[in-house]
């Protein structure tokens, strides 16, 4: 918690003075606090680049794991790097420690909760112009910078557990900052009482253009059911890892609880009340279209090619064309994918055919993965052994067989790429939808969960059937629901960041992530058709203690009342 103290001012890159001969004694740059606060600033502009630097605590997604996404930690993905040790790479090989951590969220967050502390308890003295309601402009800059609070103190939770909850409170070098981490359950009251309290003071939908990327209320009201979800699960539900009573409240709750999925449900159906979000016509759609009504909350972005550079097949690289090929998605992952009427492909009624095993599969599949024969950039994808996209030797290629197409543009027919919309998506309208389901058939209503997810399959284009329940069997029960959901989950939010919580808090992940992950060896016969053979590529390791991510060691070194997680 010491580690805090540090930010006493914000430094933004933002020249204010006028260059001169003489020698700087303060960096021009920086932003001292009297400056900051400047009640002669009748248009808030510096607060406002204050509220523009607490915007960028919030989470981020695309290949931001020293350039690999989050999910290569699971088994949806490996990194297509192999030479060079990636450090996410760490969950699945057991070298994660106090010392070494891939995603080490603790410092940013406490950080930017600083960042927010030291808004909150000067913005009142700015003079601030209204965005033409008669509300002062600071009102909505509160609420926003309240929920941001709120939303890191959730990334640290699902992390951790209970952290050390400051409150209001901007911390001087004279103060005590030998915080112990409040309990889990404290912590979730915290940030459900924040996104209460802000979510009425928020932009109400629909954002005007002019104010688009802002954080709006259904934002509040969907990550507080994000946060009833993750407390309902069977990791926080008492099922918590350690005997250890302390240990246990501060990484769950003590006793289970069905009745907290009674909160999921009706933190959906409180979204969903809104009337303004829904489904976009298309899943590729959602993440490039810059605005659209299935769009909560996104991390925002200047236009770019970033994510078609980092992850298109590497054989399109050339003078005209950046592509790294680093994400290769894994077979479990592709197997995940129903055939185009809904069913598994292990079903015997489905109509997947292994000899051509990407045909007639859910569209997802298509916009998701970068497969064999697959058209890019005015050619097919080359994945066989030989081809340009595998090529063989030590170039980065993929280790499966694939790679990883979602949130791209559409480039078949192109010669080259250019700038796309990538915000990264961090709450959508699909999530309440598999939140809501999830919790209607842990409560034994069944038939209604299956609704929620036929309106999704009915968005990815799986046929209807006869039947018109998308693949879903008359009468399905409560536990081939469950299963059917959370594989819903993985093919409709694959690489959002959700399957490597996911996995924990179900407490799925010996499962999944102790064990080999497969992908695919094709051969290209002399007649031109192909032979596929899976193979392991992974072979990965888990224990108990990585449900819970190790405090850092530095933290725990510097403030002796804060107890580390189980098992580290």
């Amino acid at each position: 918690m010491k580690k805090i103290v540090k930010y006493t001012f914000v430094a933004l890159s933002v020249s204010l003075f006028s260059a001169c001969n003489d020698p700087e004694t303060v960096p021009v740059q920086r932003v001292t606090e009297d400056i900051m606060w400047d009640q002669m600033d009748r248009n808030g502009q510096l607060a406002y680049w204050y509220v523009a630097e607490i915007y960028h605590h919030l989470p981020d997604g695309f290949n931001r794991i020293n350039g690999d996404y989050l999910d290569t930690g699971t088994d949806e993905a490996i990194p297509s790097r192999r030479n060079v040790n990636p450090s996410v790479e760490f969950y699945n090989n057991g070298r994660v420690s106090v010392l070494n951590n891939p995603d080490p969220y603790w410092g940013n967050s406490y950080t930017g909760i600083r960042k927010v502390n030291l808004f909150l308890a000067n913005v009142d003295k700015v003079p601030v112009h209204t965005d033409g309601s008669n509300a002062p402009e600071r009102v909505f800059w509160k609420a926003e910078a309240r929920f941001i609070r709120a939303m890191m103190y959730f990334e640290l939770l699902k992390r951790y557990g209970g952290v050390p909850l400051v409150g209001d409170k901007v911390f001087t070098l004279q103060d005590n900052l030998e915080l112990p981490r409040n309990t889990f359950e404290e912590v979730v009251n915290y940030i459900v009482s924040e996104l209460d309290a802000v979510k009425d003071l928020l932009r109400k939908e629909p954002i005007a253009d002019g104010f688009w990327g802002r954080i709006p209320r259904g934002a509040a009201i969907a990550l507080k059911n994000r946060v009833y979800l993750y407390a309902a699960s069977p990791l926080f539900n008492g099922g918590g890892i350690s005997e250890d009573p302390q240990l246990k409240a501060l990484t769950g709750y003590v006793n289970a609880d069905p009745d907290r999925w009674d909160r999921v449900i009706q933190s959906a159906e409180e979204f969903m009340a809104l009337g303004h979000y829904s489904l976009h016509p298309t899943f590729q759609g959602v993440f490039t279209a810059k605005k659209n009504n299935e769009v909560i909350l996104q991390k925002q972005r200047g236009n770019n090619r970033w994510v078609e550079e980092d992850n298109s097949p590497v054989g399109y690289q050339s003078a005209q064309v950046r592509a790294l090929g680093l994400t290769s998605p894994t077979q479990n992952f592709v197997n995940a994918f129903t055939d185009i009427n809904g069913l598994p492909i292990t079903d015997p009624a489905s109509v997947y055919d292994p000899n051509n095993p990407y045909a007639n599969r859910d569209p997802r599949f298509q916009e998701s993965v970068f497969y064999n024969g697959v058209r890019w950039l005015n050619r097919p994808v080359e994945t066989f052994d030989g081809g340009r996209d595998r090529p063989g030797g030590i170039q980065v290629q993929t280790r499966t067989g694939y790679y990883l197409r979602k949130f791209m543009g559409s480039f078949a027919n192109s010669s080259a790429f250019s700038d796309q919309s990538h915000n990264f998506t961090i709450i959508r309208f699909a999530e309440i939808l598999l939140n809501y389901a999830e919790a209607l058939n842990e409560v034994g209503r069944t038939e209604e969960a299956v609704d929620q997810i036929k309106r999704i399959r009915q968005r990815a284009g799986i046929r209807a059937g006869t039947d018109s329940r998308y693949g879903i069997k008359a009468g399905i029960s409560q536990s081939e629901m469950r299963d059917l959901i959370k594989n819903e989950r993985r093919v409709e939010l694959a690489f959002e960041e959700h399957r490597f919580w996911d996995l924990r808090r179900w407490k799925d992940a010996p499962e999944a992530l102790d064990g080999p992950v497969q992908g695919v060896r094709i051969t290209r016969n002399a007649d031109g058709t192909f032979t596929y053979t899976y193979e392991d590529v992974a072979n990965f390791v888990f224990t108990p203690k990585l449900y819970h991510m190790p405090l850092p060691f530095s933290e725990v070194t510097k403030n002796l009342n804060l107890i580390q997680n189980p098992g580290w």
